[in-house]
């Protein structure tokens, strides 16, 4: 085994050939280079083992773990950051894409203000072909050094991919692991923003791809997405009204586990009462992916040129691995 790398990068998959290689390529290809990538694969059927087979063979940074059965996507993204070494951390998306400098600029800006918990950048939902459709400004109070701010635009706000963020690992051990109820991502990064601020690089880095096998569009019930994070949420023991039942006592949770003074306990529990009692944001059920796609000649980026491997592409040609199956978050 070589010696510790300073970032794991975790990434779980489930029957992802469609996208895989284009993800492991920009993660692959970034300025920063201290980190291990942990792929966790799910039991996929379709052919991820081999792609992931074939880029371990290519880069030793790479460990490949294939499990028995499909666990569910929730205990695979925690099963993966129990395997990895890092004092920083990051989940990935086998579907998403990742400028060059997306982990040089995270990493340097958790050193430079040893405060922040997690870092991550400015993003952008993509299409199939990996085209930008709508870039969309981060709105959301975390850097804020009160916590009880921080969690009151969790809630309220429309939310950011902060759950792909560059987190630091001993952060994460302190925090309950991702739950499988309704919205349980939203819980959880929110129990993480009251261990400390979050900071926002200004540069457009990220790439969140959505396409009709995401799973957010492959499930589209509450029940559905909960089955997929968890297949043991499947049956009568799970009805929805249980599921959201959990998601309100995630966030008391949340709270109580923090560690909070008194005051901003009690602030906290407050903003928790104030959301529910109000219980929709005018606008904040809006999917971004479903706001009209931005007018291509207002874009000042290329995804193709900031993004490693993509040089040259053009379109969906070329994917490695594609053979008309669906690929799923893991």
């Amino acid at each position: 085994m070589t010696a510790q790398p300073r970032l794991s990068i975790g990434l779980p998959v489930y029957n992802g050939e469609e996208y895989l290689a284009e993800a492991l390529d920009a993660l692959l290809g970034q300025t920063y280079e201290d980190f291990e990538l942990v792929i966790s694969d799910n039991a996929s059927t379709d052919g991820t083992q081999d792609i992931c087979r074939r880029y371990t063979e290519k880069d030793a940074r790479i460990r490949y773990i294939r499990l028995a059965r499909n666990v569910g996507a929730a205990p695979n993204h925690n099963y993966v950051f129990t395997q990895c070494r890092g004092e920083l951390f990051k989940w990935a998306s086998h579907d998403d894409l990742y400028a060059r400098d997306l982990l040089q600029r995270c990493v340097a800006a958790l050193d430079e203000h040893p405060d922040v918990i997690l870092a991550h950048a400015d993003q952008a939902v993509i299409d199939e072909d990996g085209q930008v459709k709508v870039p969309y400004e981060y709105t959301l109070a975390t850097d804020s050094p009160r916590a009880p701010e921080r969690f009151r635009s969790m809630l309220f706000e429309p939310g950011g991919d902060d759950f792909y963020g560059v987190i630091r690992a001993d952060v994460l051990r302190r925090v309950k692991p991702h739950d499988s109820y309704h919205h349980a991502d939203r819980t959880f990064v929110a129990e993480i923003g009251l261990h400390g601020p979050f900071h926002q690089v200004p540069e457009l880095l990220y790439f969140r791809r959505d396409h009709p096998t995401r799973a957010e569009r492959a499930n589209p019930s509450k029940r559905s997405r909960c089955v997929n994070l968890d297949p043991r949420r499947a049956g009568l023991l799970h009805p929805t009204p249980r599921l959201l039942a959990e998601y309100v006592g995630g966030f008391v949770s949340a709270i109580r586990r923090a560690p909070l003074s008194s005051a901003d306990r009690r602030a906290c529990y407050r903003h928790l009462a104030a959301w529910a009692t109000s219980r929709v944001r005018p606008g904040a059920g809006e999917r971004v992916e479903d706001r009209a796609p931005v007018d291509p000649a207002r874009l000042t980026v290329s995804v193709d040129a900031i993004v490693a491997g993509r040089e040259g592409r053009g379109g969906r040609e070329g994917r490695e691995g594609r053979d008309g199956r669906p690929g799923r978050r893991a």
